[in-house]
């Protein structure tokens, strides 16, 4: 990865949303209530939204994990960058797969681009050794027409994996 698009993936990670709001340390006051909050994702083009969206999901399904998570996200397949950015994604995420994520992460994938987001899973994981992930919390936040083809390249590493269905 040369040392722009590193700069740029940086960049992005540091503005998104999920950097900002990660290091909010506030309780809620009901816990109860904040957690069955259901919420409700925005629709298939609104690329503000889901970058809103994606970070409240993620914060809901923290479990006991307490690192900052790393969120991979796509934009809707009608941004005219999409291939790019695509394929930065499949980089980043295949980069940091072998590199290995510590026991204690959570890692987030969402889109409104389900199918897209799906296809970049499978193949950032399939060289992923056998359970490697225990005690790594992924969570996939999509169509449920994805659910089954992500759990199943999941399958072999031994992650928490948890399906959050955007509807």
């Amino acid at each position: 990865m040369n040392k722009t698009t590193r700069a740029l993936l940086l960049a992005c990670l540091l503005i998104s949303p999920l950097a900002l709001t990660a290091c909010k340390k506030e309780a809620p006051v009901n816990n109860e209530a904040a957690e069955n909050k259901a919420l409700a994702a925005p629709g298939k083009d609104d690329d503000a939204g889901w970058k809103a969206y994606l970070p409240q999901v993620v914060q809901q399904n923290m479990g006991t994990i307490t690192n900052n998570p790393f969120l991979y996200y796509l934009p809707p397949e009608s941004d005219p960058e999409f291939a790019a950015k695509y394929e930065r994604q499949v980089e980043a995420a295949t980069t940091a797969m072998a590199r290995g994520v510590q026991k204690g992460n959570l890692l987030a994938f969402g889109s409104p681009a389900s199918a897209r987001m799906a296809d970049l899973i499978e193949v950032a994981f399939k060289d992923v050794p056998a359970d490697t992930l225990k005690g790594v919390r992924i969570v996939f936040i999509g169509d449920a027409a994805d659910n089954a083809r992500v759990q199943v390249a999941l399958s072999h590493t031994g992650a928490d994996y948890v399906f959050v269905e955007a509807k």
